[in-house]
């Protein structure tokens, strides 16, 4: 599956820009700094590295990668705010980062403090079990919840906030585990540690191997392997947890390099062929490009959202 969706395409009326083009126009004042807020080795690190491999291969730009983890992209957010506008630093967070965590930390920024540059894929985000627990569906499990408090795992505070309004509006109590990392919360699961969790496509290959099931999605569309499994606004919930890796900058980053970095990112990603397309394709089911002033909506609307949910949790 690939979504592009760029402003700078859209109003020209093209279904995407030329890399060449952009190129010619705007090229990096020289070495580029890749801040990437994800543990060394993982699958976004791999991604984040992919990309700027690829890029170097395609138009010849240098990048210097560097690990900036820590407080859910919070701490990237934070140091990449005070760099240069110039096109010689980006980074790579998640749109939770720009939403719900930055809403958290109160520190004082908001996303208008950054230059969304684009999206590369989306997160299958399910509330997953392990099959042998006998729950065929959603309603299963909460006929089961009815009678004991079933733990609930979790990989971020926006996630914790979802599952108890599900609790809620589902009349059941959940005892929220909260852990770091959607491994973890499979691994507690497939340990009988966790009755249940969200799962941010992970659960792909457990579920296509029938260990696994989809409960529900916690998106705001059907998920792509389980397009039976009811979203949390048919469940009383009225959020969900939409997600994409984003690649930003410093606020400031001048349109014509923010438009050069989301089509020649753009068109890596979404090239058969290139190594950072492969990785996306396999392991985020496709990707999902979103660039320009649409990406910078995207992230606005997160953090007004995360506003909503925080209050709506601490009623």
């Amino acid at each position: 599956m690939k979504r592009i969706l760029t402003a700078a395409a859209a109003a020209l009326g093209l279904s995407a820009l030329s890399t060449g083009a952009l190129a010619q126009d705007w090229t990096p004042p020289g070495p580029i700094k890749l801040m990437i807020a994800f543990a060394a080795g993982g699958g976004a690190d791999t991604q984040a590295r992919l990309i700027a491999e690829d890029l170097e291969t395609k138009l010849g730009w240098q990048f210097i990668p560097e690990q900036v983890t820590g407080k859910g992209g919070m701490n990237l957010a934070m140091a990449i705010k005070d760099e240069p506008s110039d096109g010689s630093v980006i980074g790579m967070v998640v749109t939770e980062t720009m939403g719900y965590n930055m809403m958290a930390a109160d520190a004082g920024v908001t996303p208008d403090d950054f230059t969304a540059i684009t999206t590369t894929a989306g997160f299958q985000m399910g509330i997953v079990s392990l099959s042998s627990k006998g729950w065929t569906g959603f309603d299963d499990m909460i006929a089961e919840a009815q009678g004991t408090p079933l733990r609930f795992g979790v990989m971020s505070p926006k996630l914790a906030d979802l599952a108890y309004l599900l609790g809620e509006a589902q009349g059941v109590e959940f005892n929220i585990i909260s852990v770091q990392g959607g491994r973890a919360v499979m691994n507690g699961v497939n340990a009988g540690d966790m009755d249940l969790g969200f799962m941010a496509g992970i659960q792909g290959r457990g579920v296509a191997a029938g260990e696994l099931v989809n409960l529900a999605s916690a998106l705001s569309e059907p998920l792509v392997q389980t397009p039976e499994a009811p979203m949390l606004s048919d469940l009383g919930v009225p959020f969900n947890a939409d997600g994409y890796f984003l690649f930003i900058a410093p606020a400031g980053l001048p349109t014509e390099a923010r438009d050069a970095f989301a089509t020649a990112i753009g068109e890596v990603i979404t090239t058969d062929g290139m190594k950072s397309n492969d990785m996306i394709t396999k392991a985020f089911g496709g990707p999902t490009v979103i660039a320009g002033d649409a990406a910078q909506a995207l992230v606005s609307d997160y953090f007004d959202a995360a506003g909503r949910l925080m209050e709506a949790a601490s009623e």
